[in-house]
């Protein structure tokens, strides 16, 4: 099952039941996703990247999550699940599901979608009515290296304050460093907003900005390039937990604008 919004030669289609992923994002028929079941655009959430031997302290309990990218959890796991639609319009739609086991404590997560002719704005809550919880959220898109056949390669630009260093075990090691040259599977530093630009030269530009203060690029693969914007680093439920309340949910946004370039 699928959904898809349109506005202004832009089409989307969601899959709500592999992990209410973006499966196409399609601007005058140019495909910007990379296609197939484990790609796209997927939710991160309860938490994003790697979180360490797949352990979380809150307070005094340690809880377990399941190693799925050995020895590591990894994204989160809003993306292996079905969503529930909680509401379907022509260019909006909104959808849910519930954390359950194994994750360790109730809560709901949604994500709304508004599209228009130039742009795409995602939001992803964490909710609870019970007991508080450290989480994150995010998005890990792969936008594909080149749009069109033989045609250029994206080039990315942005201005991070600086750059997680990576340890071999590919989580940060907790010292910041200045932003180092590519390619990259690292997390950065934007505390005034995430603010990436990745530009098909003579097609298309896009801009991927967040109020989020991290995110994670990712450009190791010939196929494609990924920018990850997210309310915490990898292992943050560990290093930097947010703790979502009763009162204080959590609440992260993404807005992707593009420009024709033709």
């Amino acid at each position: 099952m699928s959904t898809q919004l349109s506005a202004g030669g832009a089409d989307i289609t969601i899959d709500q039941e592999n992990g209410c992923r973006i499966d196409s994002l399609r601007v005058d028929g140019m495909e910007l996703l990379r296609q197939g079941p484990h790609y796209g655009s997927f939710p991160m959430v309860p938490w994003c990247g790697r979180t360490a031997n797949g352990r979380f302290r809150d307070g005094a309990a340690v809880h377990q999550l399941p190693v799925n990218h050995p020895p590591h959890a990894i994204h989160g796991l809003g993306r292996d699940l079905p969503w529930r639609t909680a509401g379907v319009g022509d260019t909006g739609a909104a959808f849910y599901f519930d954390l359950a086991d194994p994750w360790p404590h109730a809560g709901r997560v949604t994500q709304t979608f508004e599209l228009s002719g130039d742009a795409l704005k995602i939001t992803l809550g964490v909710e609870t009515y019970q007991d508080s919880f450290p989480a994150q959220a995010g998005w890990h898109p792969w936008f594909n290296r080149t749009l069109t056949a033989g045609g250029p390669e994206a080039q990315i630009a942005f201005d991070p304050a600086w750059q997680e260093e990576r340890g071999e075990d590919h989580l940060p090691t907790g010292r910041r460093i200045d932003p180092r040259p590519g390619p990259w599977d690292d997390c950065f530093g934007m505390p005034y907003g995430v603010d990436v630009t990745l530009t098909w030269a003579g097609e298309l530009e896009l801009k991927v900005a967040s109020p989020a203060a991290w995110v994670v690029v990712y450009d190791e693969q010939p196929e494609a390039v990924c920018v990850e914007p997210q309310s915490g680093p990898p292992n943050g439920l560990n290093t930097l937990p947010r703790l979502v309340t009763p009162v204080d949910p959590l609440e992260v946004s993404t807005t992707w604008t593009w420009r024709r370039l033709r």
